[in-house]
């Protein structure tokens, strides 16, 4: 997405050194983030990093042990007009089970104060939902498609969403996108985590990543995919000594013989291109770092297991 045509100066979402503590484990520590009007953030990490304890933070689920949290410039917590203009999907959708869709979105919508049924019924088109059936009698996707109503159906300026592609098929994943780009258009604010990173890579502006509770990386994908390591492979000609190429700086093999290098490499390609010139290059490609990569060079020293004691 273009974020410089859409931000405004108005700030959506902003925490100051958040912090959340469950006894003795760990939740988050001095989270400070701000997300601007018409900005889609993707807020990455793996599964106990503190994602979702600050989503709730965010939409006022959970009392912050300290540090604040405001949206639109007030505390959500106690702030009703301002819980009305969020849109919260939670990554553990619980609905209703003896309840049909029909049943629960009508409720919901009472309980927000009526909501246009013309929007409804289009959200309803577009995602393909069973409304008569039994929340308990649906598919994993079909209730995510009831929770992605809910959060939708009354045009909220602000959306936080916990992994809300899930379980959806790839044509109902673009209608997702689809749904996410029109708010935004119209001014709305997306926070949203996901795993899916190919989703987040085509959708947001730019990204937090929260590592072991503590906010460790805020950018745009460009600015990230820049300062990250590219794949370089490098064929040569005939046999050659390597020795002097694996010897620069920002170059890190991942595999090497004679005739081929596969290489990591972080920083401008001058001086690895200068020196592989002389030696007859065969074939030689640079591939830029992909999201996964990017997100992945955050954690790699994290020892195996670490993050599940975390929330």
């Amino acid at each position: 997405m273009e974020a410089g045509q859409r931000r405004s100066s108005t700030t959506a979402v902003a925490l100051e050194a958040l912090t959340k503590r469950f006894g003795r484990q760990r939740g988050i520590e001095r989270v400070s983030l701000e997300v601007q009007a018409g900005e889609v953030l993707g807020f990455l990490g793996p599964n106990g990093a503190g994602k979702s304890t600050t989503i709730r933070l965010v939409v006022g689920l959970l009392l912050p042990t300290s540090g604040s949290v405001r949206v639109f410039g007030s505390d959500p917590r106690h702030d009703v007009s301002v819980r009305r203009r969020i849109g919260y999907l939670p990554g553990e959708l619980a609905l209703y089970p003896s309840l049909s869709g029909a049943e629960l979105i009508g409720r919901v919508a009472l309980m927000r104060g009526g909501v246009e049924p013309r929007r409804v019924d289009q959200l309803v088109e577009r995602l393909r939902v069973e409304l008569d059936r039994p929340i308990r009698a649906l598919s994993k996707g079909n209730r995510q498609k009831v929770g992605l109503i809910l959060a939708f159906m009354h045009q909220p300026d602000l959306l936080v969403l916990d992994e809300p592609s899930s379980g959806l098929d790839p044509l109902l994943q673009e209608e997702f996108e689809g749904l996410v780009r029109e708010r935004v258009r119209d001014g709305a604010t997306v926070f949203l985590s996901s795993h899916d990173l190919d989703e987040v890579d085509r959708v947001v502006d730019r990204v937090a990543i929260i590592r072991r509770g503590r906010l460790v990386g805020v950018d745009t994908l460009d600015q990230l995919r820049q300062r990250a390591p590219r794949l370089v492979e490098v064929r040569f000609a005939e046999p050659v000594d390597p020795t002097r190429i694996l010897a620069l700086p920002g170059v890190r093999a991942l595999d090497a013989n004679a005739t081929e290098l596969r290489l990591e490499v972080t920083g401008p390609l001058g001086e690895l291109l200068q020196a592989v010139q002389p030696l007859g290059v065969a074939d030689l490609t640079a591939r830029p770092a992909s999201l996964d990569a990017i997100f992945r060079s955050f954690y790699e020293d994290i020892p195996r297991g670490e993050e599940i004691h975390a929330y």
